[in-house]
């Protein structure tokens, strides 16, 4: 492996074992079985089945899980972050959605050298509902 090379991939591992992504604008329809090949397409396919329930403004919840080569779940998503109120329908029924949505996402069709890259390395994924009109 050249010198040049390292700096990159090292780079590229670290955005991805710390990055947190937040719901993109849905440009993947749900349950698409077209292949992922880059993390810039792999937001988008995480999320293009999350559909909050209405009155959920201002919730949040964060997953971290890891997934296989072949775009299983390895193990059970982990909540690392929550702005929940405590237990209420709302926030019950805004935590269902995220997990109803991973469901019909899982697995994800990677391409195998996507799969080389994400394999058993932690993802976050941030489910929030704004406040207010979005931009």
């Amino acid at each position: 492996m050249t010198g040049h090379k390292v700096p990159l991939i090292l780079a590229t591992l670290a955005a991805l074992l710390c990055s947190v992504a937040t719901a993109p604008a849905r440009d993947r329809a749900c349950g698409s079985r077209e292949p992922i090949n880059t993390l810039a397409e792999l937001w988008p396919a995480l999320y293009a089945c999350w559909s909050p329930p209405a009155g959920t403004e201002g919730k949040e919840l964060t997953l971290t899980f890891s997934v296989r080569r072949d775009g299983t779940l390895i193990g059970k998503p982990r909540a690392t972050y929550s702005k929940l109120q405590g237990g209420n329908d709302l926030d019950r029924a805004f935590v269902a959605s995220v997990l109803q949505a991973l469901d019909k996402t899982l697995p994800l069709p990677i391409t195998e050298s996507l799969g080389g890259v994400i394999a058993g390395r932690p993802m976050a994924l941030r489910f929030a509902v704004p406040v207010g009109p979005e931009l």
